[in-house]
């Protein structure tokens, strides 16, 4: 299990981590900043000046996970975070990468008065003997306060369980924390436990149109980018029936006919992911009537909306939109093609 202690930089998470490990039994604490400073040793300076934070990095989200994979393998029992999440499309990444693993997530964040941050911040002292990075540090942590209060606000707020420590000692915010837990109180995260792929996957996608001709997309709890109602074919499924199966089971909607296939995409394998063919089906008009009552179940997907094809360039991943303009295109002519990585072949 793994218990992850959110909240501003500066809030005292890395602390009250160090206390709350003292109170749980066979628990390790793991602080993934020192994955980036390995990152900093490990990237070309040319790549690490692309990015303003190592969270944008890929290969963070990505080793945060293995490590503490590796960490929990090795040693069992609890592992105790103390890192920020503000972006919802990082923790997506990272606690659905997680779920896959049947790794159990707690989710707890860390809250005070913005007075009572701003001093905390300003108290800090990471850098002794070096005044210069220690205001670099300040600023930092003063410049992402009104980040951390939109997240607070919205996703994280309704997400993680609460914790004000603005009045209390790093011990006495460690022991509320533990006592919520053994409460009850900061409950599993509800994530879908979508199982990793150990070699290349056949999926389904299904693409839903309105009457204005706009189609469907869905947005994962479990990975980062909106997404085409679909999914993974399993073995001895007909492709389009997986595609079937799959809105009904995504959104509540049960296909009148079997959809008809737009194109067919090879995507390449990019470690860790094994790639394989993906294909996109048209399933036609989805009227006003049928859309209003559409399910979305909570554990998997948190919205959907009906979109136009420009639209979908801010939500969907680069390779997922170049796969939509090509079956848009292939709608259009009444034709299927065939993709390799993206591009239209044959």
């Amino acid at each position: 299990m793994i218990v992850w202690i959110n909240g501003a930089f500066g809030a005292g998470k890395s602390s009250t981590a160090r206390e709350l490990v003292e109170l749980i039994p066979n628990s390790t604490l793991y602080d993934p900043e020192l994955v980036g400073g390995g990152l900093s040793l490990l990237l070309p300076q040319k790549r690490l000046a692309e990015v303003d934070d190592f969270q944008d990095l890929p290969i963070w989200r990505r080793l945060v996970v293995d490590t503490a994979a590796a960490l929990l393998a090795e040693l069992g029992g609890v592992l105790v975070v103390p890192m920020t999440l503000l972006r919802q499309e990082y923790r997506d990444e990272i606690f659905g990468a997680l779920a896959a693993r049947r790794i159990e997530v707690r989710h707890l964040v860390l809250t005070q008065d913005e007075t009572i941050l701003r001093e905390r911040i300003d108290n800090r002292r990471e850098h002794p003997g070096d005044p210069d990075a220690e205001e670099r540090a300040r600023r930092w942590c003063h410049a992402h306060i009104e980040p951390y209060r939109t997240a607070l606000d919205g996703w994280l707020g309704d997400e993680a369980h609460a914790v004000d420590n603005g009045g209390l000692t790093p011990a006495e915010a460690a022991r509320t924390v533990a006592d919520a837990l053994a409460a009850g109180l900061a409950a599993p995260c509800g994530i879908v436990q979508t199982p990793e792929p150990t070699g290349e996957t056949l999926a389904a996608g299904v693409l839903l149109f309105d009457e204005q001709d706009r189609f469907l997309l869905v947005d994962p709890t479990y990975k980062p980018g909106w997404e085409f109602p679909g999914g993974v074919v399993e073995p001895g499924e007909p492709p389009a029936r997986a595609g079937m199966r799959e809105v009904a089971e995504e959104i509540g909607l049960e296909l009148d006919a079997v959809p008809r296939l737009l194109l067919v995409d090879w995507e390449r394998p990019q470690p860790p992911g094994f790639g394989g063919l993906r294909l996109l089906f048209d399933g036609g008009l989805l009227p006003a009537a049928e859309a209003d009552r559409l399910l979305l179940p909570g554990a998997e997907l948190r919205a959907w909306r009906f979109v136009t094809e420009e639209e979908a360039a801010d939500l969907l991943p680069p390779v997922r939109y170049r796969r939509l303009r090509w079956a848009l295109r292939a709608r259009e002519r009444g034709t299927v093609l065939n993709l390799e990585a993206g591009v239209p072949v044959g």
